[in-house]
């Protein structure tokens, strides 16, 4: 008896000192995402323009108050972000010239936010489409955005953003994915 005492006694010192110590917050978890396989599909309309883009997103007309035609986004239900695409004719160099520049302000927006700002050159000659892409490093609200044009007659934005808070450590398997088909998008584009 004496020792089924002493043997309680014991374990319960070892479960009440089991119990302190230090107790510090944990990071939130995320869920492991599963991405699926890359395949491509044909977007073509009555947009003077033509892409591939991958046949786990949809696209659909804008429908914000100010779209214009051929305003499209590039959903990605799955995971919960969109690429807009906003195509504009162009009618005159000045046109052109503030569309560039446009363009330039809207990625150089994020510099608040961003660590850095990529620039790299679009140039398709073969097809005439040329452009700049811009890639955003930081928490920003557009980690990728875009232009193509033919210089002349036809122009096209493209911005990627995420419906979350942006916190790049945790988007950026995601982003990652999205890029390589932005590059897909942006090697099979055409215009009509």
């Amino acid at each position: 008896m004496k020792y089924i005492a002493y043997i309680s006694v014991v374990i319960t010192l070892f479960l009440l000192a089991a119990c302190g110590g230090d107790y510090s917050p944990k990071p939130r978890g995320y869920f492991r995402i599963t991405f699926p396989e890359k395949e491509y599909q044909q977007f073509d309309s009555i947009c003077p323009f033509t892409f591939k883009y991958p046949i786990y997103a949809t696209v659909t007309p804008d429908n914000s108050k100010d779209a214009k035609p051929c305003w499209l986004d590039l959903n990605y239900p799955q995971f919960n972000g969109k690429i807009h695409l906003s195509y504009q004719p162009i009618t005159s160099q000045k046109v052109f010239n503030q569309l560039v520049e446009d363009a330039r302000t809207f990625a150089f927006k994020h510099t608040v936010k961003a660590t850095g700002i990529d620039e790299g050159l679009i140039t398709y000659p073969e097809k005439d489409v040329y452009g700049i892409y811009y890639t955003i490093a930081g928490n920003t609200a557009s980690s990728v955005q875009f232009f193509l044009t033919d210089s002349s007659r036809h122009y096209v934005r493209g911005a990627l953003y995420f419906d979350e808070a942006p916190r790049l450590d945790s988007i950026q398997p995601v982003l990652d994915f999205v890029k390589k088909d932005i590059d897909v998008m942006i090697k099979s584009f055409e215009w009509k």
